[in-house]
Parts: structure tokens; C-alpha cells; sequence
């Protein structure tokens, strides 16, 4: 089934790429006609790779990995926000820590001391500190937060990254190929789809066409969570079954084992004597474990002979 329409992705001007004399020769499948020295996207390609993007970034949001979202061109910094918030996933919007990914644990390293200033502010730690020193620290704390506070929740390396204008966000790109890292991409004419693992053709200068694939992406990812969280109580559900079919099947041996073999009938006095069988041979296996079990822990290891 599509997300959107060839006519909402061409009234967001998802179509326009860049002059002509700027364009990337790899980007050839994907432009329809060059008009007015422009390249136009063919946006029936474009239509297949959203949805093709948005199965792939649906099952990793079901399997309960995040997805990075890294965009710092302003055209897209607050959609990037406002988007990626409501499905709870990091994203990146001011400018690229060189080295988030390729060195990750110095970057939680500067997560944790966040977590560390808020400590000292509920501690009393501020109390014993002058008011040149707090200012100090609050304004570190500022600086981190504008930077990583949106990376806050991310304790290990993202399951993927999706990347608004990838010659903006090479230095991201680079990262997460050097770590086979799946990428999922907004690719105008002017870059290299190569370079990414899902490449989505369109106009990636353009706020209208940045929010309206953006949107398409946080949807397929929030409809994944969902699935994700029916499948948690889906699986809860056949647990308490299962217990219940348990504490059933207890009562009923219990029943069968105090009753008279006078006072049953031929099929439950056949019943008890399987369940009874069944149970003594389950008894019987439990005693030869634990018997092998300590004879093995007996056993001392083979010293070696002395020599005479």
C-alpha cells in the first residue's frame, strides 16, 4: 500500500534538483528531464524508494533499535525536531560531533557528565561552590545539553541513521558506513546515492519536501512501535494462558491422585494412571541429573605420578 501520492509530492516540490552543471552522473536513474537548466526527479522512482525505505526503518523500529536522525541544514532543523520527538528517537540538529559513532563511548562519556551537574545541583554540591564557579558549570551544562541533549537516551550505537542531504552530512555518512551502519538518505541531484544503503530521491533544499518524507518516515516508524508493543502483549497474554493451563493441569492430577480408584471412571482411572507413570518417570530423570551431578563434582583431577 503507497504512503503518499505522485500529486503531494509534487506540490511539495519534491521534484526540483539542483542546476544541471551540478549534478552527479550516478544520480542518473533517478532524474526525469532537465528544464530551464534544471534536473527534475522522476518522482515514480522516488515513490518506490519511500516505501521501500519505510518497510526497512518500520521492521527496525519493531525489533525495539533506534534510528538516528541527522540534519543540520536549517530548512530542516525544527520538522527534524518536532518529527522525530513524537516516535521518541535521537536525532541530531545543531552541528556533527566529529566521531559520535566511531567513538561513541567518549561521547557518552560527555552524556554521563550531564547527568553528573544534575547530580551535584539536587546534591548540595552547589551550595559549597562560589557563584563564578556555578555559572561556570551551568553554562557547560547548557553548551552539552544543546549539543547531546537529544542523544540523551541513546546508550549504544544506533541501528541505523537517516541522513537529510548527505554532502552536508558526509563526515555522518562516512561514520556509519565505517561501521556498516544502515543509512537511509534524503539524495538530491548533486550527491552520490551509492553512498547510502536506502537512498530516496528529492529535493532536500526545500522544507516542504524535507517534512512531508520526513513525516513518511517517523509514520512508518511509529506504526513499527506499535506492532512492537501488540506483539509484548500478545506474548504476555499466552504466558498467562500458559500458567493458567499449568495451575489446571496441577489441580487436575492433584484431584485425580486424591480420589478413590473405586469412585473413577474407566477413562479418568486410565488418566491417573498415565499422569502417575509420567510423573515418577519425570522424578526418576531429575535423580539421575542430580546423581551425575555430584558424582562430577567429586571427581577430583588426576594428579601426576611422582617420580622415583
Amino acid at each position: 500500500m503507497a504512503r503518499t501520492n505522485y500529486n503531494e509530492l509534487l506540490d511539495a516540490g519534491v521534484h526540483f534538483g539542483h542546476l544541471k552543471r551540478k549534478w552527479n552522473p550516478n544520480m542518473a536513474p533517478y532524474i526525469f528531464m532537465e528544464r530551464n537548466g534544471i534536473h527534475i526527479i522522476d518522482l515514480n522512482k522516488t515513490l518506490a524508494k519511500i516505501d521501500e525505505a519505510a518497510a526497512a526503518l518500520k521492521q527496525i523500529a519493531r525489533s525495539g533499535k533506534k534510528i538516528l536522525f541527522v540534519a543540520t541544514k536549517k530548512q530542516a532543523q525544527e520538522t527534524v525536531k518536532e518529527l522525530v520527538k513524537q516516535v521518541d528517537m535521537p536525532y541530531v540538529t545543531e552541528r556533527w560531533p566529529g566521531g559520535m559513532l566511531t567513538n561513541f563511548a567518549t561521547i557518552r562519556k560527555a552524556v554521563r557528565k550531564m547527568g553528573a551537574i544534575d547530580k551535584m545541583a539536587t546534591d548540595g554540591t552547589f551550595d559549597n561552590m562560589s557563584k563564578r564557579e556555578r555559572l561556570q558549570v551551568m553554562r557547560e551544562r547548557a553548551k552539552l545539553e544543546k549539543q547531546l541533549g537529544s542523544i540523551a537516551d541513546l546508550n549504544r550505537l544506533p541501528a541505523a541513521i537517516f541522513v537529510v542531504d548527505i554532502c552536508k552530512e558526509h563526515i555522518a555518512v562516512r561514520e556509519a558506513r565505517k561501521l556498516n551502519i544502515p543509512t537511509f538518505a534524503i539524495v538530491d541531484t548533486n550527491a552520490n546515492p551509492l553512498e547510502v544503503d536506502f537512498p530516496i530521491p528529492a529535493n532536500d533544499d526545500a522544507s516542504k519536501s524535507i517534512n512531508i518524507i520526513v513525516k513518511l518516515m517517523t509514520e512508518a516508524i511509529q506504526e513499527g512501535l506499535a506492532e512492537r508493543k501488540l506483539d509484548k502483549d500478545k506474548a504476555a497474554e499466552e504466558e498467562e494462558e500458559r500458567e493458567r493451563e499449568e495451575e489446571r493441569e496441577r489441580l487436575r492430577l492433584k484431584e485425580l491422585e486424591e480420589a478413590d480408584d473405586e469412585d473413577l471412571t474407566a477413562d479418568e482411572l486410565e488418566e491417573k494412571k498415565e499422569r502417575l507413570a509420567k510423573k515418577a518417570k519425570m522424578k526418576e530423570e531429575e535423580g539421575k541429573d542430580s546423581m551425575q551431578g555430584r558424582r562430577t563434582a567429586s571427581r577430583k583431577p588426576a594428579g601426576k605420578r611422582p617420580r622415583k
